[in-house]
Parts: C-alpha cells; structure tokens; sequence
C-alpha cells in the first residue's frame, strides 16, 4: 500500500488517500504552535495525503484558522472537511445541529479556514433534541448553495444511519454520503452493523483513533508503568488500568505488541495495517501532535497485513468487540440519561 494508491469515498466518486490528516492536535489543545502545526500539514500533503479533517470546536476554532492560513495556494490539493454540533465558546446558543446553528456554524468555518466551500462538512454527534429531518434539510440547502460539495455524519447509530438515508430518500434530499466512526484492533463495534450499512447504502468510511487514544502507541504494557497522558485528563478513567474493562484492553494491547514484534512490525503499523485492510474503510484519520508522531505514521504508509496477521489479530481480539462504552465516541442517550428508562412517577 502507498498513499498515493486512492480509495473511493463511498459512491461519491471522490478519489481519497488512505490516510487523512487530522487537526485535533493543532493549536492550544495539542499545545503545538501555528507555525509547528502548519509544518505539519504542508509535511503530510507533500507525503501525499489528500483529505485533511478539521472542526470548529478543535481548539475553540484555532486549528480551522492553522488549516486555512497551511492551506493558502494549496486548496485546491486538499479535500477538506470540517464539523459541527459540538460548543465552540461559552454561549449555550452556539452548539448543536438546528438549522439556525448551522446556517451560522458554516459561514463561521468558511470564514476560518479562508475558503468558499468545503468539500465534506460533518455533524460531528447525533442530538436527540433536533429533528433529524431539520439536520439533512439544512445540509442539503447547504449542498444547493455550493457551500459544502457533500454532507457527512459522526459515530451515528445503525438506526440514525438508516434514518438519514431515508429522510433524504422521502424528501429528495441529497443523502448522507460519509460516516466518521472509530475504529482499531482495539475498538471493533463498527464490524457489528455500521460497516454493513455502510456498504449496502454506499456511505464512505472515514475512521478515527487507530491507536485506540493511544493505548497501541506501545507504551501500555503489562507489568509496566502507565504513561502520563494529556488525554487522561481531558476524559478521567479513560486509562485507569485497574478498572476491569482497562485491564481486559491491556492484556489485549499487550498481546498484539507481542505479535506485532513477531511479525516484524511496530504496533503501529499492526494497527494502521488492521484499520486499512478492511475493504469498506476509505481512509484512516492520523492525528500527529509532533514530527516524530507523522514519521512514526507514515513509516506504517506501506505495510501490508498478511492474512495470518489478521486472523491472529482475531484470536486476540474477536471481530466486533468493545470493551468500553465510551470507546465508541458516543454513549447512547437511553443509556446515558437516566430519565430516558424511568417511568414518570
């Protein structure tokens, strides 16, 4: 595999590379400067990536304007995408996926990344409290306007993936065309029924966290100490290895870094090599903070599983497991509000 050996986006007929280059770490979040952050970028685009992923509430709008100044005279190289729904400040108004947000979320984005369009603009969580229809109506007014060139969803159930479909299909909407979902030898929900769907209705695949948040950079080990992280103090008990499902993810981890060493292969490129085998996934979204993180992923551009590799992989880990809710970007509102199963006294 290389990066310059393009893959469908779904049935759009956009031609993407395997890997897409993700902006979370960009800015004050990642604690990276613009001038580091915008190396990076032009460093991935010269390596070949062609799709770069951003959204407005990453570093409360700071790495849409990273991409938009690394992206002047090379916009036309870059499928770019963006998101919404999550807050991007203080005011409880400006967040969520109504039409009136996103009229503004849009313009505000454009504004940022110094563009007149974006070519995938993605509701980055489901919202319960908007109706799914006033979403895909206002993202296909939005595809009318030439604003966004196509519109996408994140971590949406099976059901909501379905339901989007034929909102769009009932009022001659344009449909749905990418699903942004987690994904790694780790986090194998999406093989129950996202993937599937994906593939009946034609919806590209765009994954996320390869190294499961880390836990296959290598450095989680049993027997070894566990590595201070930024991210565990963004999501608390996210890496307490003494909780019974960490411990589970643990052994795992720790029994594909044996494998990977047998085979040759740094557990990083195990675990890309996993995420791009599957045939339905379009590209792989890597989230380097520092150089050191895109030479380690682009080492891994390359690497091409063997079929044993992957059914010792499976023995590891069995297809479709999850050993956290929360590993799957998004805990279900029936379950994660209590209201929502109790009966009304």
């Amino acid at each position: 595999m290389s990066l310059s050996d393009l893959r469908l986006l779904g049935r759009t007929g956009v031609r993407v590379s395997p890997y897409a280059l993700g902006t979370m770490n960009f800015g004050s979040r990642g604690g990276t400067t613009h001038e580091e952050s915008i190396a990076l970028i032009h460093r991935a685009l010269d390596a070949g990536i062609n799709i770069v992923d951003t959204a407005d509430t990453y570093s409360r709008g700071e790495s849409e304007i990273i991409v938009g100044k690394a992206l002047r005279g090379r916009r036309d190289e870059v499928i770019l995408a963006s998101k919404f729904h999550n807050a991007v400040d203080d005011d409880p108004t400006h967040r969520g996926n109504s039409r009136r947000w996103i009229a503004r979320a849009v313009e505000d984005s454009l504004r940022r990344l110094d563009t007149d369009h974006l070519d995938l603009y993605q509701v980055h969580r489901p919202e319960s409290v908007t109706a799914l229809e006033e979403t895909v109506a206002a993202l296909d007014d939005l595809v009318r306007a030439g604003k966004i060139r196509y519109y996408g969803t994140s971590v949406f159930s099976p059901g909501e993936l379905i339901e989007a479909q034929w909102i769009a299909d009932r009022t001659k909407a344009n449909r749905s065309a990418a699903e942004q979902v987690p994904y790694s030898p780790l986090i194998r929900g999406i093989e129950r029924e996202t993937l599937p769907i994906a593939r009946k209705y034609g919806l590209g695949v765009i994954t996320y966290g390869p190294l499961a948040a880390g836990w296959l950079s290598g450095e989680y080990r049993i027997g070894g100490p566990q590595p201070s992280s930024h991210r565990a103090e963004l999501i608390p008990g996210r890496f307490d290895i003494d909780a019974p499902a960490n411990a589970a993810k643990l052994a795992a981890a720790d029994a594909l870094a044996v494998l990977a060493a047998e085979s040759g292969l740094t557990l990083i490129q195990l675990a890309i090599g996993f995420v791009l085998a599957h045939p339905d996934v379009s590209a792989a979204i890597i989230g380097p903070r520092t150089e050191e993180h895109l030479d380690a992923y682009l080492g891994a551009a390359e690497v091409v599983l063997t079929e044993e590799i992957l059914d010792r992989i499976d023995e590891i880990v069995p297809p479709g497991t999850i050993f956290a809710d929360r590993d799957t970007g998004k805990i279900p509102d029936a379950l994660a509000d209590a209201a929502l199963r109790r009966r009304a006294a």
